[in-house]
């Protein structure tokens, strides 16, 4: 009787003595009920769960809606756009300081990079202006022939619409160069206000 009492205890505490599972789950169905499992249901797969470890929580794992993972990569695209542009302030800053000694330096590198673009432009109108009047010519002799009844030559006709195309295009060539030239103007005026913002000089 003494050997079976001491097999039931030591059967018993054995068996209490086992380690209990030491990862469990925490999770809430639909109609608000907590569950504790060593699984996941699969239909609970996409829903917020607490990770437990021997009755102590270790991990909380929050499941965004689709909406709220759109939200979140849109605002992630955002600090990322913001901290490139951050960065590349800085590195212009640097360039800046780096660069020149007092905003006087500024006005000349602006100077030097206008006389460029200045040149071309002259370029673009003198050659403008020697289309255009190439343009008129071909045009008064056609208004001559209409004027009287004739028919336009095919050559007159071939030449006015390549001359059109021509001052088009240099047209077009004139225009980029005046952008160029408003936006060179436009970049050393901003160089030279944010040099005196950090310099003071």
């Amino acid at each position: 009787m003494h050997k079976s009492k001491l097999l039931i205890a030591l059967i018993f505490g054995a068996t209490f003595s086992l380690p209990a599972a030491a990862k469990m789950y925490k999770w809430v169905d639909d109609k608000g009920t907590t569950h504790y499992g060593e699984s996941i249901p699969p239909e609970y797969a996409n829903k917020d769960r607490v990770e437990m470890d021997k009755g102590r929580v270790t991990k909380k794992i929050e499941i965004m809606s689709a909406e709220d993972r759109l939200a979140k990569k849109e605002a992630d695209a955002r600090k990322l756009e913001a901290d490139k542009v951050a960065l590349d302030q800085k590195r212009h800053d640097a360039t800046l300081t780096n660069t020149y000694s007092n905003a006087d330096e500024v006005d000349l590198a602006r100077k030097r990079n206008l006389q460029q673009v200045e040149a071309q432009i002259t370029n673009n109108k003198s050659q403008l202006k020697i289309a255009n009047d190439g343009l008129l010519n071909l045009q008064q002799e056609a208004a001559k022939i209409t004027k009287a009844n004739k028919p336009l030559p095919v050559s007159l006709q071939e030449e006015l619409q390549l001359s059109q195309t021509q001052v088009a295009k240099l047209q077009k060539n004139l225009d980029k160069s005046l952008a160029e030239k408003a936006a060179v103007e436009a970049r050393f005026d901003a160089d030279k206000a944010r040099y005196i913002e950090l310099t003071g000089k």
